[in-house]
């Protein structure tokens, strides 16, 4: 970011969705993560015109299928990798895996498994 920007982004003239209110306003954005809502923010180092356009918070799917173990020769059609790029391309920020379970498997060794199969591969 410039140390003459504010931000690293500002979407100007958005109409921005939020958990309680819509509002016409500025978003500005810092490594990554939006960090202000206002009218007439400062400059960003770049800057998207969204006017007449709708910017919402990203989606959560609480349950999807990436890497699960199947029996051979069947397999899951996404991994980590292919699943959370699919996702964040359809404006999903966030996915929760089903953590499939082994037979005698604790909760916490199958949620552990699902982890290290992540690590690295998410977008």
């Amino acid at each position: 970011m410039s140390s003459h920007s504010a931000f690293d982004l500002v979407i100007r003239n958005a109409q921005a969705v939020t958990a309680s209110d819509t509002v016409q306003c500025d978003i500005g954005v810092r490594e990554g993560r939006i960090v202000q809502l206002g009218l007439a923010l400062a400059g960003g180092a770049r800057e998207i015109d969204a006017a007449g356009r709708t910017v919402t918070p990203g989606g959560v799917d609480a349950h999807c299928h990436l890497d699960q173990p199947m029996p051979a020769p069947m397999r899951m059609a996404d991994g980590f990798a292919s699943g959370t790029r699919s996702a964040a391309c359809g404006g999903t920020t966030t996915v929760i895996p089903f953590a499939a379970q082994a037979k005698g498997q604790s909760l916490r060794a199958a949620v552990d498994d699902y982890h290290r199969r992540a690590e690295g591969q998410a977008h």
